[in-house]
């Protein structure tokens, strides 16, 4: 017993492989090979092809013949124009054996209704001719699910980058949106920051005039001069001059008397900022020179709105960046105001004080600071620990 099985055997409504060959009376007109028109009898006939009895002529495989088939149905004729492929041709008995080449969807409706009829035993008329040529005897065919193996690899490259794409595109919008939801409740940012430093102020002894002998960014050591001034010997004596002495005359001459003096720095100090220029009148009191000791370290002076004060409290962990820098810092803010002295103030000042030094030379400089209390890793380990995992 013969157990193998053919792998190329395919179904009929798919490929046509195989076909019933059926004997209906029909006849082929045809040009013989001399070009003489000459008709035969089919020996049978099928969907794929037909055979008939040609003894005197002399066909061979792959020769193409044009012909029409002439079926008698209801004593009328039904003619069918079609091309046949020489496959087979048995020169001792004649036989040829041909295979139809280009029909149209009627005549291949037309034919499987013939064969059908007649393998059923039934009579068949002109009407159910007319009829199966009047309706759709095809459908399109069904999709093969190979697993793109039908594509090119140009195709399926193509596919897969088009995917790969869209991926991207649509996590990077998550991402996005995400990161955009968890700065609106996570995130508090400071409305200003600057980077600051404890100074001292050199203010002017008595009215008069200034002469700086120092230049901004330059170091004054402790007692060093800074700057000479001059003033008015009687603004000097002011509160020193008996009646006797207030003549007109004494005070013209004590007028046009100068003395002179010199602003010294009381430690060793950089000059951040001469407030009075050279040369400029200046009142009893007012601010000339701001120093900054050396080798101090800055810290950031933050401003926040009132509803944030529960999340700019001292000890709270911050992120700030200094203006032309590219490195994001990290601070805790070591305390923080709300009201002045004088009226209400609508907002908090805190003071932050970083974890690596901040050099004294970025003060003035603007500052992004924010305080992220969203959940981290740090925040998990914390939770974690608390449950006693």
């Amino acid at each position: 017993m013969n157990t193998q099985v053919n792998a190329n055997v395919v179904h009929e409504s798919e490929a046509q492989r195989q076909h019933a060959r059926v004997k209906i009376p029909a006849r082929l007109h045809f040009s013989g090979a001399d070009r003489t028109p000459m008709e035969v009898k089919l020996i049978d006939l099928s969907a794929g092809g037909l055979s008939f009895n040609a003894a005197n002529q002399t066909f061979k495989a792959g020769d193409l013949i044009k012909g029409r088939l002439q079926f008698v149905i209801d004593n009328l004729g039904l003619t069918m124009d079609v091309d046949l492929l020489v496959r087979n041709a048995d020169r001792q008995t004649g036989r040829v054996g041909c295979q139809f080449q280009n029909l149209d969807l009627q005549d291949i409706a037309t034919l499987r209704h013939l064969i059908t009829s007649h393998l059923s035993g039934d009579i068949v008329t002109m009407g159910e001719v007319l009829a199966t040529l009047q309706r759709d005897n095809f459908t399109k065919a069904r999709k093969v699910k190979d697993g793109g193996s039908g594509m090119s690899p140009f195709g399926r490259f193509k596919a897969v980058t088009f995917s790969a794409g869209i991926f991207v595109v649509g996590l990077l919008a998550f991402g996005f949106v995400a990161k955009s939801v968890y700065g609106l409740y996570f995130v508090t940012h400071a409305q200003s920051a600057l980077v600051s430093v404890q100074g001292l102020n050199i203010t002017m002894p008595r009215d008069g005039t200034v002469q700086s002998l120092i230049k901004d960014d330059q170091l004054a050591a402790n007692g060093a001069p800074l700057a000479t001034f001059s003033t008015s010997m009687l603004d000097v004596l002011k509160g020193h001059l008996d009646e006797n002495q207030l003549q007109p005359e004494n005070i013209e001459t004590l007028f046009g008397k100068q003395m002179t003096g010199t602003l010294t720095s009381p430690c060793d100090c950089v000059v951040a900022e001469q407030l009075v220029a050279n040369g400029q009148y200046a009142s009893k009191g007012d601010v000339i020179f701001k120093l900054v000791p050396r080798n101090s370290e800055a810290d950031v002076a933050a401003r926040f709105s009132y509803r944030q004060f529960g999340n700019v409290l001292p000890g709270t962990r911050v992120n700030f960046q200094v203006a032309g820098e590219d490195a994001v810092r990290s601070g805790k803010i070591i305390s923080s105001t709300s009201l002045d002295s004088d009226n209400l103030s609508s907002d908090i000042r805190v003071q932050i004080k970083p974890d690596a030094p901040l050099d004294s030379a970025l003060t003035g400089r603007p500052v992004e600071v924010s305080s992220d209390r969203g959940p981290s890793l740090n925040w998990l380990i914390d939770k974690a620990m608390a449950a006693g995992l």
